[in-house]
C-alpha cells in the first residue's frame, strides 16, 4: 500500500496565500480532490493525509470535509491556535473528527528561530497528547535546535519532521543540518517525512543524485522504520510532475529490502497517524 503522508488542498486566493509568489505562478489555481483523485489513478497511490496550508481553524475544517467526501483522504493534519488560553475547548471540539490525527504550525514563517520553545506555544504542545495528537514540525535547518529541545521537552508526544528540515539542497550545504537531524533523530518519538525535498533544489535542473547525499542521512539517522514518503503536492509540482518528484523516492529505495520499502511507502504513515 501506497500512501502519500503530506499533500495539501486549496480555493486559490491571493490574499490567503500570499506565500505564493510570482515564481510559483503554477500554484495561483485551485487544488482539489479531483485534481488529486487522478493523479493517484496513474500514480498508484492509495491514500493520503491533507496537511494545512493556511493557518486557520477554516482550514482545518475545510480539510475534514473534504476527507468526509473522499475516502482515499485517510487522514487531516490541521491547525489550531497552540497558544490559546482556549486550547483545551477548541481540542475538546476537534476530538469528535475521526479523521483529524494531528496538528501543524507553519514554525518556517516564524521569525524568531526559537519560536518553538515560547512558553505559550509549550503549553499548547503539552495540551496534544492527551487526545493522541501527532504534531508535524515545519522549519528550516536554522529552527532545528530549537525543535530538538521541544522533542526533548515532550518524550510521549508523537513528533514528525516535514520536509526532512528542508536543508540547502541547491546550495549544497549539508554539515550543520546533517549534525541536527542526527541529534533530533536520537529521540524515537519522532519520525520524518520524505517530502519537499524538490522544493529546495534546483527546481529547473535537478537530478536525482543531487537528493542522496540527503536521503542517505535521514535514512542513517532515522533508518527505514521512521521515514514516510509524502509528496508535499501541490507544492511539488514546482519541481516536476507527480510521477518525476515521486520516482527519486523510487530510485533510492529500489536496492532496499521489500519490508523496509512497504514501510517507507505506507506502513508507516499508517501507524503513526493511526489510518
Amino acid at each position: 500500500m501506497v500512501i502519500d503522508s503530506h499533500q495539501h488542498f486549496w480555493k486559490y486566493d491571493p490574499v490567503r496565500h500570499d506565500w505564493i509568489n510570482d515564481e510559483m505562478s503554477i500554484l495561483k489555481k485551485d487544488f482539489l480532490p479531483a485534481d488529486l483523485g487522478q493523479v493517484y489513478k496513474i500514480a498508484g497511490v492509495d491514500g493520503c493525509v491533507a496537511v494545512q496550508a493556511d493557518q486557520s481553524e477554516a482550514e482545518t475544517d475545510f480539510l475534514l470535509e473534504l476527507a468526509e467526501q473522499h475516502e482515499f483522504i485517510l487522514g487531516v493534519v490541521g491547525w489550531v491556535d497552540l497558544r490559546s488560553p482556549d486550547l483545551a475547548e477548541r481540542l475538546l471540539h476537534y476530538s469528535d473528527y475521526p479523521k483529524l490525527k494531528g496538528f501543524r504550525h507553519v514554525v518556517q514563517s516564524e521569525p524568531d528561530p526559537n519560536f518553538m520553545l515560547r512558553d505559550d506555544f509549550q503549553k499548547g504542545i503539552a495540551q496534544l497528547h492527551a487526545h493522541n495528537y501527532t504534531y508535524d514540525i515545519l522549519i528550516f535547518p536554522n529552527q532545528l535546535p530549537a525543535a530538538i529541545e521541544t522533542v526533548k521537552n515532550f518524550p510521549d508526544q508523537k513528533f514528525v519532521v516535514d520536509h526532512i528540515a528542508k536543508p540547502y539542497i541547491k546550495a549544497g550545504k549539508i554539515e550543520q543540518w546533517a549534525k541536527d537531524i542526527e541529534s533530533i533523530a536520537s529521540f524515537s518519538n519522532v519520525m520524518c517525512k520524505l517530502s519537499g525535498m524538490v522544493t529546495e533544489a534546483d527546481w529547473e535542473n535537478w537530478k536525482k543524485a543531487d537528493f542522496v547525499p540527503y536521503l542517505e542521512v535521514v535514512n542513517q539517522c532515522f533508518t527505514a522504520e521512521r521515514l514516510l514518503f509524502g509528496s508535499d503536492w501541490p507544492v511539488c509540482l514546482l519541481g516536476g510532475a507527480y510521477l518525476a518528484i515521486k520516482d527519486i523516492l523510487a530510485d533510492y529505495l529500489k536496492d532496499f529490502s521489500d519490508a523496509d520499502q512497504a514501510a517507507i511507502w505506507g506502513e508507516n504513515a499508517m501507524h503513526f497517524y493511526q489510518l
